[in-house]
């Protein structure tokens, strides 16, 4: 994927939207504030195929701007959140690359609407979220700004929902996940068969220098064993050692074999 999106980038980077969230947010924003100012105004922005076919085809791009119906102060803090995941996405992979996984993510939005209905940008979010969980998955979070809680473990848990989601669901739910996350899969495939390549790698290492590694029962014996100070023959090889002290060694204590013992 990595290969592809180089060779896309050396032909279309020239088209790439910088600081793609700045609009994204600034849209949502202003689709909150006219929400609030004219109800039933950002129904009128849904991806609805039914209304597509039928000429409103500005609901193909105008989803993506849906803000979730909330209170003010977690709409701010939404706001907030969505351009600060995508500007350290697009500080990680460039522009490009983040306009790439947003547009997919998009389209197979559209292709979620066939199977659940009329939709928002929830998927596409959703999407955003566990791409930021797996390249910051030590990332601090503050649950009702007192807990921390790091990105990985809430990343983990929609995860556990999706799957359990896609094994108990019907056919339409299981097509709305796999299209929902359909961007995350193409981009993190790789991502995740290049971690278990290392892991196994590391375990067949580990596995291999325990191998090869003297028992520790035999390695103490080893270091604690008397080596002769002539011929260096040691106890660990089933040498008799002796420590001896002689007047033509100058008296001191040394450690000699039997052999050398009795003729040095």
């Amino acid at each position: 994927m990595d290969r592809l999106l180089a060779r896309l980038e050396r032909r279309l980077g020239r088209f790439a939207i910088p600081n793609l969230m700045y609009f994204i947010v600034g849209g949502m924003a202003i689709v909150w504030v006219l929400g609030m100012a004219r109800p039933g105004f950002i129904d009128a922005l849904r991806l609805d195929l039914d209304a597509i076919r039928h000429g409103q085809v500005w609901r193909l791009v105008t989803f993506m701007f849906i803000p979730p119906e909330t209170s003010p102060i977690f709409i701010i803090l939404m706001l907030y959140w969505t351009w600060m995941i995508g500007a350290n996405l697009e500080g990680e992979w460039g522009a490009f690359k983040l306009n790439i996984y947003y547009l997919l993510g998009a389209l197979f939005t559209i292709v979620v609407a066939a199977f659940a209905g009329p939709s928002g940008n929830t998927w596409l979010n959703l999407s955003m979220y566990l791409a930021f969980a797996t390249l910051f998955p030590d990332f601090q979070i503050y649950v009702m700004w007192v807990i921390p809680i790091r990105v990985k473990w809430v990343g983990m848990l929609i995860g556990a929902g999706l799957i359990v989601g896609f094994a108990l669901g019907d056919w339409s739910t299981r097509g709305a996940i796999l299209a929902g996350v359909a961007n995350y899969l193409i981009f993190f495939t790789g991502h995740f068969v290049d971690l278990l390549k290392r892991r196994n790698l590391v375990v067949r290492q580990t596995a291999r220098r325990t191998s090869l590694s003297p028992p520790p029962a035999v390695e103490r014996a080893a270091k604690s064993a008397r080596v002769c100070a002539i011929c260096g023959k040691s106890e660990a090889d089933d040498a008799d050692i002796r420590v001896c002290t002689c007047e033509k060694c100058g008296g001191k204590p040394r450690n000699l074999c039997l052999e050398h013992a009795r003729n040095h």
